[in-house]
Formats: C-alpha cells, sequence, structure tokens
C-alpha cells in the first residue's frame, strides 16, 4: 500500500513534503504500529533540531541582502575586468559572475533568476543569440550547488552526520573543473558561430570597476575563509556574511535602505521555510525506509550486480538523472541520501564526501531538463525566451556536466584532496 500512496501522491503533483507526511502516515496506519502517532510531532521537530540547518535561512539572506544592495552589478563589472576584451567577453563575463555569485548565494534558482536579469539583455544587445545568452546563464548556475557555501551541501552535511565546513571544501576543485569545462564549451561555440568581439576597459575604468566591488567580496571571503581558518563554522560565517551584506548594501552602496528588510526577512523565511519543513517531513519518512530495510535490500540487489565502486557510481549516477527529471533537486536528496549513502559507504567503501558532490552535482542537472526544470523556466521567464530555444543551446552544457560526472565518480581524489 505504502509505495503505491507514495506514487500516487507524487503523479497527483502534492508537494514533496507533504508526500513524505502522508507517506509515514499511511505507512505508521497500514502496519498497526499506531503508538508511532503519538511521537510524531517529536520526530518531525527532532530532524530539524541540528545547528547546521541554520546556516540554509542564513545564506538565503545574504543573497537577498546582496541583490538589494546592488552588490551584483559591481560584481558583473569587475568580471569585465578581467575577460571583457575577450572575443565572446560577454559569454564569459557571464560565467565569472556565475561563480562569484555562487561563491555567495549558493542557490542555483536563486542564482538564474538573477542572472538571467542582469546579462541575458545585455549579451542580446551585443548580438549574441538569446537562447544562447540564456543557456550560459543556466548552465553557469549549475555551479552553485557545488562552489561553496552550498545549500545542498549543507542538507548533505546534515543528513550524512559529516563536517559541513569539509563539505565545502570538497566542492572547490570539482568546482573550478565544471567552470574550466563551461569555459571549454563557450569557446567551442564561440567559435563556429563567431561570436563579437569584447572591449576591455580603459585602466581608469578597470580600477574604478574593482574598487567598487571589493567591499562586495568580504562577503565570500568571510565565509570560505572563516571556514579554512577555523575561525567560524559554516552557520557562524553565514551570519558574518549576511551581516557584511547589510553593511555594505546600506552605508557602502547605499542602494539598501533599512525599510527594505522586512520584505528581505519575508522572503527569506517563507523560501526557508519550504526546505526546513522538507526535512522535518523527511525524518518521519526515515519510519518508512527504516522498517522496509530499504537500504539493506537495495545494497543486497546492486551488490548483486557489481562490486566495483565506479560502476555502482555510475548505476547511481542514471537513477539520480532519471529522479531529478521528475523531483526538486533538495527535495530527491532529502528523500535518496538515507537510502544510497548507507550503501556506498557500508559495501563500496565510497567516501561521503564524493558521493555528496557527485549527488548534488547529478540532481541540479534535473533543474535544466523537463519535465520540471524549474531552472529551466526561471531562466524563460526572467530573460522572455522559449524554453526549446534555451534547450537547443544549453546541450552542449549539459553534456559536459554529464563527463564531469563521471570524472568524479571516477577519481574520488578530486573530491576528497583538499580536506
Amino acid at each position: 500500500m505504502t509505495p503505491v500512496l507514495f506514487i500516487l501522491l507524487l503523479m497527483l503533483s502534492v508537494p514533496v513534503a507533504l508526500v513524505l507526511a502522508l507517506t509515514a502516515i499511511g505507512y505508521v496506519w497500514a502496519s498497526g504500529n499506531t503508538v508511532l502517532y503519538e511521537s510524531f510531532a517529536q520526530k518531525m521537530f527532532a530532524g530539524i533540531e541540528n545547528y547546521g540547518l541554520l546556516a540554509i535561512p542564513l545564506f538565503m539572506l545574504t543573497g537577498e541582502l546582496m541583490n538589494e544592495g546592488g552588490m551584483t552589478r559591481r560584481l558583473i563589472n569587475a568580471a569585465r575586468v578581467f575577460v571583457g576584451g575577450f572575443r565572446g567577453g560577454l559569454a564569459y563575463i557571464n560565467l565569472l559572475a556565475n561563480m562569484f555569485m555562487a561563491a555567495i548565494i549558493g542557490s542555483a534558482t536563486a542564482q538564474i533568476a538573477v542572472m538571467a536579469q542582469a546579462l541575458v539583455p545585455e549579451m542580446e544587445k551585443e548580438g549574441y543569440d538569446r537562447g544562447f545568452a540564456a543557456a550560459t546563464t543556466a548552465a553557469g548556475g549549475l555551479l552553485a550547488p557545488i562552489i561553496p557555501p552550498s545549500m545542498m551541501f549543507v542538507i548533505f552535511g546534515v543528513l550524512a552526520q559529516i563536517p559541513i565546513g569539509d563539505m565545502f571544501l570538497a566542492g572547490i576543485l570539482p568546482g573550478l573543473i565544471l567552470a574550466g569545462t563551461v569555459v571549454f564549451i563557450i569557446t567551442l561555440v564561440g567559435f563556429r558561430h563567431g561570436f563579437p568581439k569584447g572591449a576591455w576597459f580603459t585602466l581608469p575604468e578597470a580600477l574604478s570597476a574593482l574598487l567598487y566591488c571589493t567591499p562586495a567580496t568580504l562577503i565570500p571571503i568571510a565565509i570560505i575563509g572563516g571556514i579554512l581558518l577555523g575561525i567560524a563554522t559554516p552557520t557562524e560565517s553565514a551570519a558574518v556574511a549576511s551581516l557584511i551584506a547589510f553593511l555594505v548594501g546600506w552605508l557602502v552602496y547605499r542602494e539598501l535602505k533599512p525599510s527594505a528588510l522586512f520584505a528581505v526577512f519575508r522572503r527569506t523565511a517563507v523560501n526557508a521555510s519550504m526546505i526546513v519543513f522538507m526535512i522535518a517531513t523527511a525524518n518521519v519518512f526515515g519510519w518508512v525506509i527504516i522498517y522496509e530495510a530499504l537500504p539493506q535490500k537495495l545494497a543486497a540487489y546492486v551488490t548483486s550486480v557489481t562490486s566495483d565502486p565506479f560502476l555502482f557510481l555510475l548505476i547511481v549516477n542514471l537513477i539520480l538523472l532519471f529522479v531529478g527529471m521528475l523531483i526538486d533537486g533538495i527535495a530527491a536528496l532529502i528523500l535518496l541520501t538515507p537510502i544510497l549513502l548507507p550503501i556506498a559507504m557500508a559495501n563500496y567503501g565510497i567516501s561521503p564526501f564524493q558521493f555528496g558532490v557527485v549527488m548534488c552535482l547529478n540532481l541540479v542537472l534535473g533543474l535544466l531538463t523537463p519535465p520540471v526544470g524549474v531552472g529551466l523556466y526561471i531562466a524563460s521567464a526572467m530573460s522572455k525566451t522559449n524554453p526549446g530555444q534555451i534547450l537547443r543551446s544549453l546541450w552542449p552544457f549539459l553534456l559536459a556536466v554529464a563527463a564531469v560526472l563521471i570524472l568524479l565518480s571516477r577519481f574520488p581524489y578530486l573530491s576528497t584532496a583538499l580536506i
């Protein structure tokens, strides 16, 4: 009964958090173990009684304050200084600005929304195809769940019970590899389609752009530096970053008004509460996983197919790719981590950090692939471009991400070298 209820609710497009809670309720009723109802609320609360989860609303708040305070525009100008004069310069600016934003926002959907509004019209003005401009922006959003800080890394770290700071470090090299791969794709497409030549800033313009951007760079420095030097936990670093974003936007750039704070806090609270509620309901869904011994049954089946960790990760990648096409990435992460991670660690000796990086990068692909494709539709709405037109330009980037996934699955040290 329980699997039928779970699949039926998903097919009816019930929010995933409610699917998890209702499936758990149905399972308790069907099993006759109704005494569990008495501890239902406590079990949900226990799922979010974790200090590390506080980093999620704080990183969201940092991103909101940055957007409200005008830092995004200044980061884009700083990116122009380094790559603006190359042929196809705006495409490289798009990617470099996405890397800056990934090191601060940590949310792919928020990043795609911000950058699509800021850069797609500019790229179209300079002669780029609108579909390619939107596709480049969407592909740059894939960096958000990998380059720290990352909300998906925070959630995975909590679920896997591993240090979130180390999880952040595990994402640095894969993030740089992914960025380099996207640069390669942009270069190939540029040679084929003859991108317009960019223009370098004059020295005074370059110095001015870098000077105005300097206060904004304090945010990634505070986040990564605090974690690397052991001065602060990821949660404390997120709190410091949000304070810096507020002070810089208010006192330095003078674009963030204290009167706007209520709206910023409200948006942050609404967006963060959806994720936190999903984590709470996933904890009660754990009853189904535990009593049905799903990890053990799946492990017995998978180990009968292969004993090679690399082949196991390839199988997992295919499963995640399919699931990511149907379910939101964060929901899929919360749902599948308790099932797949124990198998990866116990049966194949795979590092949780390698598994987390592979899992987060794979699931975020679902943001850009139909039928769900939230990131694809956000890029479409913000850039006023048909989703099909974006997909036609996006497929080389998706293939590049698939290649990076295979690389990360084959060589674990790419994820664990900095830990």
